[in-house]
Parts: C-alpha cells; sequence; structure tokens
C-alpha cells in the first residue's frame, strides 16, 4: 500500500516530468534560419546590450542557469579561456540569465569574464529563445546556446549543451559556418 507521500512524491514527479517535456516541446519552434528574436537587456556594467547592435557580427548567445554554479562556471570560464579563438572568428559572446545584474558582476568579477552577462531577471527573452524552464515557484535558462549570423538570423542552435566541450564545438561550427558563406 502506498502511503500519502510517495503518491504526492510520484504526482510532484509526474507535474515535473510534464512541465520539462512541454519546455522540450516548445523548444523545436525556434529553428536554424529564423531571425533571432530582438532583445534588450543590461549586463554586469549595467550597460544596455540590444542584439541589433550587434548586426554584421557573428554572436554566441548562451544561456545558462545559474551565476556560480559548477557546470555554468565551467562554461564561462572555458568561453572566458577561449576568448581570444572566439574574437578572431570575429563574434562576441553573450551570456544570459535570470540571475540579476548584482549576481551577475560579482560572477564576472569572480572569473574575469572579458563578455557580457546579461540579466534577464523575468525570463523575457530565454522565453522568446525556447530556453526558460518555468515551474511556476521558480525558473532558470536552459543551458542552451545559439549562433547568430551577421544578418541576425540563427545559424546554429544547441540543446543540448555539455559545458566543458561546448567552447570546442562553438568554434568548429563557426569555422564550418564561416567558410560556408
Amino acid at each position: 500500500m502506498k502511503t500519502s507521500a510517495h503518491r504526492l512524491f510520484t504526482k510532484l514527479l509526474g507535474l515535473l516530468a510534464t512541465l520539462l517535456f512541454i519546455g522540450s516541446a516548445h523548444a523545436a519552434e525556434l529553428q536554424a534560419g529564423d531571425r533571432a528574436p530582438a532583445f534588450s537587456l543590461i549586463d554586469q556594467h549595467q550597460q544596455q546590450r540590444q542584439l541589433k547592435d550587434y548586426l554584421g557580427k557573428w554572436v554566441v548567445l548562451y544561456f545558462y542557469p545559474k551565476d556560480d554554479t559548477p557546470g555554468c562556471t565551467k562554461e564561462a570560464c572555458s568561453f572566458r579561456d577561449n576568448i581570444n579563438a572566439i574574437i578572431s572568428k570575429q563574434a562576441v559572446i553573450l551570456g544570459v540569465s535570470v540571475d540579476s545584474v548584482a549576481a551577475h558582476q560579482d560572477f564576472s568579477k569572480k572569473f574575469k569574464l572579458p563578455f557580457s552577462l546579461l540579466s534577464d531577471p523575468d525570463g523575457r527573452v530565454a522565453r522568446q529563445y525556447d530556453a526558460l524552464l518555468d515551474l511556476k515557484v521558480i525558473q532558470f535558462a536552459k543551458r542552451h546556446s545559439f549562433i547568430i549570423d551577421p544578418q541576425g538570423r540563427i545559424a546554429k542552435i544547441y540543446r543540448d549543451v555539455d559545458p566543458q566541450e561546448h567552447v570546442g564545438d562553438i568554434l568548429k561550427d563557426l569555422t564550418q559556418l564561416q567558410n560556408a558563406i
């Protein structure tokens, strides 16, 4: 006989699975070739950053769950450590999470991150990119990334990101995408 705690746990697990499925199903909407959704967000330096400001450049837009957590730190530091290779590809990096500007300031300073971290506290931009997990009581950005071409179109989408390998994939794909032009 199942206890009430077990039944509650099973229901919560089912609800979480449903929410994750809904998020996954919605994630298929954006595709390579689509115009990248416009945004205007504040970075850790209190500067407003808009996608339109980067027309003419390649943009690596990466969403991540939380500042100063193991996977997010590994990914951010990997971008930091490869910044010269990314710049040599005529690309800029923009990180986005639902964390506050103050949290981004601390995270950026602690790990000496040489790129903008954009604060999306209401998850509006993450939602536009199908990169928001909203559990109603808490929300965070999913670990998804996008390469946006100089014309503002999505060139590549990454839905399954390994923080340790991701920058290598980005550099390889930037090379292939740029050589295809």
